[in-house]
């Protein structure tokens, strides 16, 4: 009599400090708890493999990305990019063709599924201790305009879209959702975000595959 082995999916988790989760232990990265999230639904899970470094731009990723050789296909990716453009000064102008360009090579590690792509909204960084003494506003202006454009081309590419920007703006009444540094999202703030991508997750996983 053989025994059939449940299938361990495998996910890919591409960004920046958001993704690597600067300040918080590993255990609470939001790619990290979206995992453990889908096991305990009863879907098995290798853990999350990341390529993200605190202060990345759209082209140090992609330089990144370049430098892994990234040869395996995964059941799931996610994608995460923006902020450090936008922290520089850089145009919306600029950022769009190079997040277009990631997005497609995201969906080309997930073997051509683009709605097994999850892209995930930029953050508010504007609301945090951090940026007290800076135009919350602008930040707010420049952030929309960044996810506006993100948001679209996931759209235009089949890639599922996790708009998780409302709720990092409650750190503005919430301490909790913020790290020690006052900048980053706690491992409370990526709960949230995993909660918020594990449906679309599942949802993905559920096309052909079984487990």
């Amino acid at each position: 009599m053989s025994l059939t082995l449940p299938i361990h999916h495998t996910y890919l988790a591409l960004g920046d400090s958001y993704t690597i989760g600067e300040m918080v232990p590993e255990d609470q990265r939001f790619p990290v708890q979206a995992a453990s999230l889908l096991r305990a639904a009863g879907i098995p899970m290798d853990p999350p493999r990341i390529i993200a470094r605190t202060g990345w731009t759209t082209d140090e990723l992609a330089g990144a990305i370049r430098e892994a050789r990234v040869t395996d296909t995964y059941d799931l990716v996610t994608l995460l990019i923006g902020v450090n453009n936008q922290y520089r000064g850089r145009s919306v102008e600029d950022y769009a063709p190079e997040f277009r360009r990631l997005l497609i090579q995201a969906i080309h590690f997930a073997g051509g599924h683009a709605s097994h792509v999850i892209v995930l909204s930029i953050p508010d960084w504007g609301v945090t201790p951090f940026a007290r003494d800076r135009d919350g506003q602008k930040i707010a202006r420049e952030i929309d305009a960044y996810n506006a454009a993100n948001q679209r081309i996931a759209a235009e590419l089949g890639a599922q879209y996790a708009d998780i920007t409302p709720g990092t703006r409650s750190a503005a009444l919430d301490a909790d959702l913020v790290a020690e540094d006052g900048l980053h999202p706690s491992g409370k703030a990526y709960e949230a975000w995993a909660k918020a991508i594990v449906p679309l997750m599942e949802q993905a996983l559920r096309e052909g595959i079984s487990w």
